[in-house]
Protein backbone atom coordinates (compact mmCIF):
# COMPACT_ATOMS: atom_id res chain seq x y z
CA UNK A 1 0.00 0.00 0.00
CA UNK A 2 3.07 2.53 0.64
CA UNK A 3 3.63 2.43 -3.15
CA UNK A 4 0.93 3.83 -4.44
CA UNK A 5 0.24 6.50 -1.33
CA UNK A 6 3.90 7.48 -2.39
CA UNK A 7 2.81 7.92 -6.07
CA UNK A 8 -0.42 9.72 -5.17
CA UNK A 9 2.04 12.27 -2.76
CA UNK A 10 4.43 12.66 -5.37
CA UNK A 11 1.57 13.61 -7.66
CA UNK A 12 0.42 15.80 -5.71
CA UNK A 13 4.05 17.32 -5.24
CA UNK A 14 4.57 18.05 -8.79
CA UNK A 15 1.30 20.03 -9.80
CA UNK A 16 1.85 21.74 -6.65
CA UNK A 17 5.47 22.70 -7.99
CA UNK A 18 4.07 23.36 -10.79
CA UNK A 19 1.56 25.79 -10.33
CA UNK A 20 3.86 27.41 -8.71
CA UNK A 21 6.33 27.98 -10.79
CA UNK A 22 3.81 28.92 -13.90
CA UNK A 23 2.37 31.93 -10.68
CA UNK A 24 6.06 33.20 -10.95
CA UNK A 25 6.31 33.11 -14.38
CA UNK A 26 3.18 34.90 -15.09
CA UNK A 27 4.40 37.79 -12.07
CA UNK A 28 7.61 38.13 -13.76
CA UNK A 29 5.99 38.52 -16.89
CA UNK A 30 3.56 41.23 -15.56
CA UNK A 31 6.75 42.95 -14.31
CA UNK A 32 8.66 42.45 -17.48
CA UNK A 33 11.31 40.10 -15.98
CA UNK A 34 10.96 38.21 -18.96
CA UNK A 35 14.57 35.98 -18.34
CA UNK A 36 13.19 34.54 -15.44
CA UNK A 37 9.77 33.88 -16.60
CA UNK A 38 10.92 32.35 -19.53
CA UNK A 39 12.46 30.03 -17.15
CA UNK A 40 10.14 29.67 -15.21
CA UNK A 41 7.61 28.80 -17.58
CA UNK A 42 10.12 25.87 -19.34
CA UNK A 43 10.34 24.10 -15.99
CA UNK A 44 6.88 24.11 -15.91
CA UNK A 45 6.42 22.85 -19.14
CA UNK A 46 8.85 20.21 -18.24
CA UNK A 47 7.14 19.18 -15.49
CA UNK A 48 3.71 19.16 -16.69
CA UNK A 49 3.98 18.45 -20.85
CA UNK A 50 0.35 18.45 -21.64
CA UNK A 51 -0.55 21.89 -20.08
CA UNK A 52 -0.98 24.33 -22.00
CA UNK A 53 -0.21 27.47 -19.75
CA UNK A 54 3.43 27.31 -19.89
CA UNK A 55 3.37 27.77 -23.64
CA UNK A 56 0.74 30.52 -23.57
CA UNK A 57 3.44 32.48 -21.17
CA UNK A 58 6.30 31.66 -23.45
CA UNK A 59 3.95 32.81 -26.56
CA UNK A 60 3.03 36.23 -24.72
CA UNK A 61 6.92 36.90 -24.01
CA UNK A 62 8.02 35.89 -27.47
CA UNK A 63 5.50 38.73 -28.66
CA UNK A 64 6.55 41.46 -26.26
CA UNK A 65 9.86 40.82 -27.63
CA UNK A 66 8.65 41.09 -31.19
CA UNK A 67 9.42 36.88 -32.03
CA UNK A 68 6.09 36.94 -34.34
CA UNK A 69 7.29 33.28 -34.94
CA UNK A 70 8.45 32.05 -32.24
CA UNK A 71 5.14 33.82 -30.37
CA UNK A 72 2.94 32.09 -33.04
CA UNK A 73 4.45 28.30 -32.83
CA UNK A 74 3.91 28.44 -28.82
CA UNK A 75 0.66 29.44 -28.90
CA UNK A 76 -0.31 27.22 -32.06
CA UNK A 77 1.33 24.28 -29.49
CA UNK A 78 -1.00 25.25 -26.64
CA UNK A 79 -3.29 25.22 -28.64
CA UNK A 80 -3.06 21.24 -29.82
CA UNK A 81 -2.78 20.90 -26.02
CA UNK A 82 -5.78 22.42 -25.49
CA UNK A 83 -8.63 23.26 -28.23
CA UNK A 84 -10.36 25.03 -25.14
CA UNK A 85 -7.76 27.45 -24.68
CA UNK A 86 -9.17 30.62 -25.41
CA UNK A 87 -5.83 32.62 -24.35
CA UNK A 88 -4.17 30.74 -27.17
CA UNK A 89 -6.44 31.79 -30.27
CA UNK A 90 -6.49 35.35 -28.40
CA UNK A 91 -2.51 35.36 -28.85
CA UNK A 92 -2.79 33.77 -32.18
CA UNK A 93 -5.09 36.76 -33.21
CA UNK A 94 -2.41 39.17 -31.43
CA UNK A 95 0.35 37.64 -33.88
CA UNK A 96 -1.81 38.60 -37.27
CA UNK A 97 -2.84 41.63 -35.82
CA UNK A 98 1.34 42.60 -35.87
CA UNK A 99 1.14 40.88 -39.83
CA UNK A 100 -1.67 43.12 -40.58
CA UNK A 101 -3.33 39.77 -41.77
CA UNK A 102 -6.28 41.27 -40.40
CA UNK A 103 -8.78 38.41 -41.49
CA UNK A 104 -6.95 35.88 -39.84
CA UNK A 105 -7.11 37.89 -36.52
CA UNK A 106 -10.34 38.15 -36.93
CA UNK A 107 -10.89 34.45 -36.91
CA UNK A 108 -8.69 34.13 -33.74
CA UNK A 109 -10.67 36.35 -31.97
CA UNK A 110 -13.87 35.09 -32.83
CA UNK A 111 -12.65 31.26 -32.28
CA UNK A 112 -11.46 32.72 -29.12
CA UNK A 113 -14.67 34.56 -27.89
CA UNK A 114 -16.25 31.22 -28.68
CA UNK A 115 -14.57 29.94 -25.54
CA UNK A 116 -14.28 33.09 -23.31
CA UNK A 117 -16.95 35.35 -23.77
CA UNK A 118 -15.23 37.76 -21.05
CA UNK A 119 -11.21 37.66 -22.62
CA UNK A 120 -10.71 41.47 -23.13
CA UNK A 121 -8.22 41.47 -25.09
CA UNK A 122 -10.10 39.20 -28.07
CA UNK A 123 -12.95 41.64 -27.55
CA UNK A 124 -10.72 44.82 -27.97
CA UNK A 125 -8.86 43.17 -31.05
CA UNK A 126 -11.84 42.45 -32.39
CA UNK A 127 -12.82 45.89 -32.46
CA UNK A 128 -9.60 47.04 -33.81
CA UNK A 129 -9.70 44.40 -37.03
CA UNK A 130 -12.93 45.31 -37.33
CA UNK A 131 -12.68 48.73 -38.14
CA UNK A 132 -9.57 47.56 -40.74
CA UNK A 133 -11.93 45.28 -42.69
CA UNK A 134 -15.58 47.22 -42.19
CA UNK A 135 -17.08 44.06 -40.85
CA UNK A 136 -19.15 45.33 -37.79
CA UNK A 137 -21.93 42.50 -36.76
CA UNK A 138 -20.24 39.98 -35.12
CA UNK A 139 -18.15 42.85 -33.37
CA UNK A 140 -20.68 44.19 -32.31
CA UNK A 141 -22.91 40.69 -30.97
CA UNK A 142 -19.94 40.26 -28.64
CA UNK A 143 -19.51 43.32 -27.24
CA UNK A 144 -23.35 43.18 -25.96
CA UNK A 145 -22.82 39.86 -24.81
CA UNK A 146 -19.99 41.02 -23.00
CA UNK A 147 -22.11 43.87 -21.70
CA UNK A 148 -24.82 42.04 -21.16
CA UNK A 149 -22.43 40.21 -18.40
CA UNK A 150 -20.59 43.00 -17.33
CA UNK A 151 -23.37 46.40 -18.05
CA UNK A 152 -20.84 49.20 -16.53
CA UNK A 153 -17.98 48.19 -18.12
CA UNK A 154 -17.10 51.80 -19.56
CA UNK A 155 -13.87 50.70 -21.65
CA UNK A 156 -16.32 48.72 -23.92
CA UNK A 157 -19.31 50.66 -23.93
CA UNK A 158 -18.06 53.46 -25.75
CA UNK A 159 -16.23 51.47 -28.52
CA UNK A 160 -19.98 49.41 -28.79
CA UNK A 161 -21.38 53.00 -29.41
CA UNK A 162 -19.14 53.89 -32.00
CA UNK A 163 -19.55 50.63 -33.92
CA UNK A 164 -23.15 51.68 -33.43
CA UNK A 165 -22.82 54.76 -35.03
CA UNK A 166 -20.34 53.37 -37.69
CA UNK A 167 -23.31 50.72 -38.71
CA UNK A 168 -26.06 53.03 -38.92
CA UNK A 169 -27.57 52.11 -35.79
CA UNK A 170 -28.10 55.95 -34.50
CA UNK A 171 -30.34 55.37 -32.08
CA UNK A 172 -28.48 52.90 -30.82
CA UNK A 173 -25.57 54.59 -30.21
CA UNK A 174 -27.06 57.69 -28.89
CA UNK A 175 -28.78 55.53 -25.99
CA UNK A 176 -25.40 53.70 -25.09
CA UNK A 177 -23.56 57.13 -25.24
CA UNK A 178 -26.61 58.33 -22.93
CA UNK A 179 -26.03 55.54 -20.60
CA UNK A 180 -21.97 55.78 -20.54
CA UNK A 181 -22.65 59.55 -19.61
CA UNK A 182 -24.79 59.02 -16.91
CA UNK A 183 -22.13 56.59 -15.48
CA UNK A 184 -19.58 58.95 -16.20
CA UNK A 185 -20.61 62.64 -16.90
CA UNK A 186 -16.81 63.80 -17.60
CA UNK A 187 -16.09 61.10 -20.30
CA UNK A 188 -15.03 63.81 -23.33
CA UNK A 189 -15.01 61.73 -26.16
CA UNK A 190 -18.36 60.12 -25.69
CA UNK A 191 -19.86 63.96 -24.83
CA UNK A 192 -18.04 64.70 -28.09
CA UNK A 193 -19.83 61.80 -29.95
CA UNK A 194 -22.99 62.27 -28.56
CA UNK A 195 -22.98 65.97 -29.21
CA UNK A 196 -22.26 65.60 -32.95
CA UNK A 197 -23.99 62.48 -33.54
CA UNK A 198 -27.61 65.02 -32.27
CA UNK A 199 -26.32 67.81 -35.19
CA UNK A 200 -25.55 65.58 -37.65
CA UNK A 201 -28.44 62.93 -37.97
CA UNK A 202 -30.65 65.99 -37.97
CA UNK A 203 -28.71 67.19 -41.30
CA UNK A 204 -27.84 65.78 -44.67
CA UNK A 205 -26.67 62.09 -45.69
CA UNK A 206 -22.89 63.91 -45.99
CA UNK A 207 -23.70 64.84 -42.46
CA UNK A 208 -24.42 61.43 -41.14
CA UNK A 209 -21.19 60.02 -42.77
CA UNK A 210 -19.21 62.88 -41.45
CA UNK A 211 -20.49 62.00 -37.90
CA UNK A 212 -19.73 58.22 -38.67
CA UNK A 213 -15.91 58.91 -39.67
CA UNK A 214 -15.66 60.76 -36.81
CA UNK A 215 -16.69 57.95 -34.37
CA UNK A 216 -14.26 55.82 -36.18
CA UNK A 217 -11.27 58.33 -35.15
CA UNK A 218 -12.03 59.13 -31.86
CA UNK A 219 -12.85 55.08 -31.33
CA UNK A 220 -9.32 54.30 -33.06
CA UNK A 221 -8.15 56.80 -30.65
CA UNK A 222 -9.38 55.01 -27.36
CA UNK A 223 -7.04 52.51 -29.08
CA UNK A 224 -3.93 54.63 -29.22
Amino acid sequence: MDAPDNNVDRQHELESEYEELQELGDCCASVENYTRAKLCYEKAANLAPDEPGPYVGLGVIALQENRLEDAEIAFRVACRLDAACARAYSGLGMVAQQRTDYKLAFEMYLTCLERDQDNMIALLGLFQTSRQMGSFAEVIHYLEVYLDMHPDDKSVMFPLAALYMKDGRFDDSRKALSELLTLDPSHEDAANLLEELEYNVARTTDGIEAAAERADRLAAGIQA
